[in-house]
């Protein structure tokens, strides 16, 4: 049975949540590692004009699982109980790596597309239980430093990233198995499952200040400003992890080097970065920050778009990085600090807005990248005449990715350039409300 805050091992906690975090990190860095080589072994041979869209859908189906789990377990959190809601976590992380390296052992075929839709869904789910646990976890422990602990917290999502993507770049380059990295992702989920035993937690925020279910879920219609905030942060997350799941397979062949290195490198920005994000929004206020960002978002896609060197990657990995670093934990603790009386419904509600924009942004891009690449080759059969040629000269097919990555990075970087007026608004709005407010004598 889960108890009030004052008998709980905070510290434990949040490391709880820290690795959990971290695990679905990692998760999603193998995920988008080990895509190329998935395309290769198993979609190629199902269907190649349409292979692109095939992986982008089963990359997206971690975000519909994402999405859809924090929609219905987020209001229930009390009820079901943290501890639970985390154990149902590792046992997901498992199942989804084990569905997916499994898939053509079990399955011939099509039913192999299949199956690896249906492991990558379950670790959607879940991550999904593990976000709509340790957020409002954090806000409940942390109720006066909500917006400096959750960048803190989602600082080791990118941790997750810069452990998975090195495992999947070194494993790649020794010619080891992409199950075999793929597999590693379940390590994570054992230890903090192991933590779970004999640990206390603490009802929600919203629980422990007596405001009823009903409230809670009441909270939406009564605040239609939440819509803004559920909008922007739809388009934030294209901004930021549609991007992070395509850089691999689009720019490897591009940029002279393995695109998941962009992503490492851009996860260590967002690490260190993270750990100063009070100092800013202190400064800036939560939409303040969220402008720039936008605004150093948009440049950083369009940047990436017209990369082909390591120097213009990194170049333009750097600006995008900036940029999207913030975002993620500001929105969460922006909706946490304005909408209190929401609970972990409200949270829950952002972060499923958050990842029903990847499950359909991610096959959009793959949609973009196939056609582009069509578009460049001439015709089908040269397309398959020309795959059929980079097994021995990959240099043939290097133009013709570098015109499906133009275009797919160059479409998304439009959702960041309209954020930039959407935050501006907000900005002002606040900023106008605050100084009409009569001060404190």
């Amino acid at each position: 049975m889960e108890t009030k805050a004052p008998e709980i091992n905070r510290n434990k906690l949040f490391w709880i949540g820290v690795i959990a975090l971290f695990t679905a990190g990692m998760n999603a860095s193998l995920r988008g590692a080990v895509a190329r080589d998935i395309k290769t072994e198993y979609l190629d041979g199902i269907d190649l004009v349409n292979s692109g869209a095939m992986i982008a859908q089963s990359l997206a189906a971690a975000f519909l699982g994402f999405a859809l789990t924090l929609f219905f377990a987020s209001p229930f959190l009390n009820a079901v109980g943290m501890k639970r809601m985390l154990a149902v976590a590792a046992l997901c992380f498992v199942g989804g790596c084990l569905c997916v390296v499994l898939s053509g052992t079990i399955a011939t075929g099509a039913s192999v597309s299949t199956l690896i839709w249906a492991g990558m869904f379950l670790t959607g789910v879940a991550w999904g239980c593990t976000e709509a646990t340790i957020n409002p976890m954090t806000t409940t422990l942390y109720p006066d430093e909500k917006t400096h602990r959750l960048n803190v917290l989602h600082a080791w999502w990118p941790a997750g990233i810069i452990v998975g993507g090195l495992i999947g770049y070194f494993m790649g380059s020794l010619n080891i198995s992409w199950k075999v990295a793929l597999g590693m992702g379940m390590v994570p989920a054992f230890v903090f499952a192991f933590m779970l035993i004999g640990t206390k937690f603490p009802q929600t925020e919203r629980a422990a200040a007596g405001i009823s279910f009903g409230d809670m879920l009441k909270e939406v219609i009564r605040r239609p400003s939440f819509l803004i905030w559920f909008v922007a942060m739809f388009m934030t997350a294209a901004s930021e992890l549609a991007p992070g799941q395509w850089v691999d397979l689009a720019l490897s062949n591009i940029v002279g080097f393995r695109g998941i290195l962009i992503l490492v490198y851009v996860s260590a920005l967002m690490f260190v970065m993270r750990h100063f994000a009070g100092v800013l929004v202190h400064r800036l206020s939560n939409p303040g920050l969220m402008m720039f960002s936008s605004a150093l978002a948009a440049c950083g896609l369009y940047l990436l778009s017209t990369a082909h060197s390591p120097a213009s990657a990194f170049i333009a990995a750097t600006v995008w990085g900036i940029g999207v670093c913030y975002m993620w934990p500001t929105m969460l603790a922006s909706v946490a600090e304005r909408y209190p009386r929401g609970g972990s419904w409200m949270i829950g509600l952002l972060g499923s807005a958050g990842a029903m924009s990847i499950y359909f942004v991610l096959p959009k891009l793959g949609t973009i990248y196939d056609k582009a690449q069509l578009q460049a080759a001439g015709s089908a059969e040269a397309l398959e005449r020309l795959t059929a040629e980079a097994v021995t000269n990959p240099e043939v097919m290097e133009p013709i990715m570098a015109a499906a990555a133009t275009q797919s990075f160059r479409s998304i970087a439009v959702i960041p350039a309209l954020l930039v007026f959407i935050f501006a608004g907000l900005w002002f709005y606040e900023s106008k409300v605050a100084k009409a407010k009569p001060t404190k004598t």
